[in-house]
């Protein structure tokens, strides 16, 4: 499944400081914790907490945020459907590391263990 143009420029001018309440939202109502999704998104980006702090507080767009990220070498291990898109098929690099995360992140939500979660 490809994503159309007008979906892959809307995730590439979003704002990474916009969705991440949610992220974090969306694991503390499920029992998870704000620790552990800064330990997904590090393993995935590379990104330590100072300079997750500073990203959002630069209201930095999706598109920066991964131009900036070092992805994780088993980003590729990621795989399934998010938001109604099969990540393995999707073309679009930038739409592809934004599902990575989103993924993750669900997974992170649903309870799944750590070391599952970063493909260790």
């Amino acid at each position: 499944m490809s994503t159309s143009p007008t979906h892959d420029e809307r995730i590439a001018k979003m704002t990474f400081a916009s969705v991440y309440p949610h992220y974090v939202t969306k694991v503390e109502s499920k029992g998870r914790t704000k620790d552990e999704l800064h330990q997904v998104i590090e393993w995935l980006t590379g990104f330590d907490e100072a300079k997750l702090q500073q990203l959002i507080e630069e209201k930095v767009t999706f598109a920066s945020f991964f131009e900036q990220a070092k992805l994780h070498p088993n980003a590729e291990l990621i795989t399934g459907v998010i938001c109604g898109y099969r990540i393995e098929d999707i073309q679009t690099p930038l739409t592809k590391k934004a599902r990575y995360l989103d993924k993750l992140i669900d997974e992170l939500a649903k309870g799944r263990k750590m070391e599952k979660i970063l493909r260790s």
